[in-house]
């Protein structure tokens, strides 16, 4: 299955079926997205109605086509698609998106339309994402074959979704906080290729170091434990599971026809699976932020660096409330410390480095807490003091973040004060938070 979904996020020629010229529309946006953000496979409009579309010729049907056809993506009346996956077989073309809705989340009509199109797919061996999906994207190609309004920046994240808004709302938030991807997949109803499938191909995929998750519900949830236990240790995984009370799992058999489940079995699934649950978007967007900006940490060990005693306590609250750990530092640190930082320093983690800390000795004393060997990786917290250099700041912890294996996270607390450093930072790939809880 490997080598045909190959086919789907590495094609060299795709169909269009339902391109258009019209402005706002599905099939505008699918050209206009594969033409102009630097993929250089062959793009084949259809469309019945035009003799061109984008400055290509159209072609009436799939079977018009003069070439051999590696992906089709649809964008077409619901009604239509069981049809055009029969026309797709008989052109021998393996895999395929459906952008088209109206399937099995309206009711029993959709359920059989959807039924016939997996029906079709089966017989002629097609692998379908979607239908009622935003596409697909693949920086690694510059393939942008999805309706969405902007380009993903280049990552090592895949981000894979049954909703193709909250990946319109990454995408957007992602590219003002630098962060990039490998791959961002809105599977929608999933008709054939569902999670398990994915975390099979990303778990090798050499252009993603983690996966990430928004689900609403699960078909297979055997397949998914199975490729989850797989892959998990090596790829870290995380998943953002809405659908928690009665009345969410409602709402999402309403958007893609599928039922959540009990929530606390997928509780105890994604336990015994290795999988890293978040509650919320804000936790799914921090963590992408510091999975595709950091190497990943190997224990749950942190190192708090900190210039005011408030923040650093806040931080320990809430890294033990949530299964973290602040490891006692070595004799060999703290006298490594006694020598960068004033003699009233706090000695012990959380590092207080004090309100009047050169960033001299903020680098230096990220640097000792990196090399200790109790800790798994390093939280920095600056409030704007009267003598606080926040840029200045920030560039002596990249100095000290460059070479270490151990990752480093940020909380640069205030706004105005802070905005050089924060800038300093983005640029250097080290997550920041505006506050320390969110970077615990």
């Amino acid at each position: 299955m490997k080598k045909q979904l190959q086919k789907l996020f590495y094609p060299k020629t795709i169909a269009v079926i339902g391109a258009s010229d019209r402005e706002n529309s599905v099939g505008h946006a699918l050209m206009y997205n594969m033409l102009n953000n630097g993929y250089t496979g062959k793009v084949y409009p259809v469309n019945a109605k035009h003799e061109t579309i984008s400055g290509l010729p159209a072609y009436k049907r799939v079977a018009d086509i003069p070439d051999v056809i590696d992906l089709a993506v649809i964008a077409t009346p619901a009604k239509t698609v069981a049809d055009l996956i029969v026309e797709c077989g008989k052109k021998k073309i393996q895999t395929a998106i459906i952008i088209s809705a109206g399937f099995k989340e309206v009711g029993a009509d959709g359920l059989k339309m959807y039924d016939q199109i997996l029906q079709n797919a089966k017989k002629y061996g097609i692998r379908i994402i979607g239908p009622n999906c935003l596409g697909i994207i693949n920086t690694s190609i510059n393939l942008n074959a999805s309706f969405a309004s902007r380009m993903a920046l280049k990552g090592n994240v895949a981000f894979l979704s049954q909703s193709g808004a909250l990946c319109t709302s990454i995408l957007d938030w992602s590219v003002t906080q630098n962060v990039g991807f490998s791959h961002l997949v809105s599977i929608g109803s999933s008709v054939d290729l569902d999670f398990h499938d994915l975390i099979d191909y990303f778990g090798t995929d050499p252009n993603t170091s983690c996966i990430i998750i928004y689900m609403e519900s699960l078909q297979n949830a055997r397949a998914f434990m199975s490729a989850a236990r797989a892959y998990s240790r090596s790829k870290p995984i995380l998943v953002l599971k809405s659908g928690k009370s009665a009345e969410g799992a409602k709402a999402a058999l309403s958007h893609t026809g599928s039922l959540a489940g009990n929530d606390q079995v997928f509780e105890a699934a994604f336990q015994r699976a290795g999988i890293i649950r978040v509650d919320s978007i804000a936790q799914l967007f921090h963590c992408a932020q510091a999975l595709a900006m950091q190497v990943h940490p190997r224990g749950n060990r942190l190192a708090i660096v900190t210039n005011a005693g408030g923040p650093g306590i806040l931080a320990t609250d809430y890294l033990m409330e949530n299964g973290g750990a602040l490891p006692d530092l070595s004799e060999k640190t703290v006298s490594t410390l006694n020598k960068i930082l004033a003699f009233s320093w706090s000695h012990k983690n959380p590092v207080d480095v004090l309100g009047d800390a050169t960033p001299f000795q903020y680098g230096e004393s990220v640097k000792a807490c990196l090399a200790e060997p109790n800790v798994d990786g390093v939280l920095v917290i600056l409030t704007p003091q009267n003598v606080t250099d926040a840029t200045a700041v920030a560039e002596e912890v990249v100095k000290a973040a460059r070479h270490s294996e151990k990752p480093v996270f940020a909380a640069w607390m205030g706004e105005e004060d802070v905005e050089g450093g924060r800038t300093v930072l983005e640029e250097n790939k080290i997550p920041h938070y505006r506050f320390p809880e969110r970077a615990v």
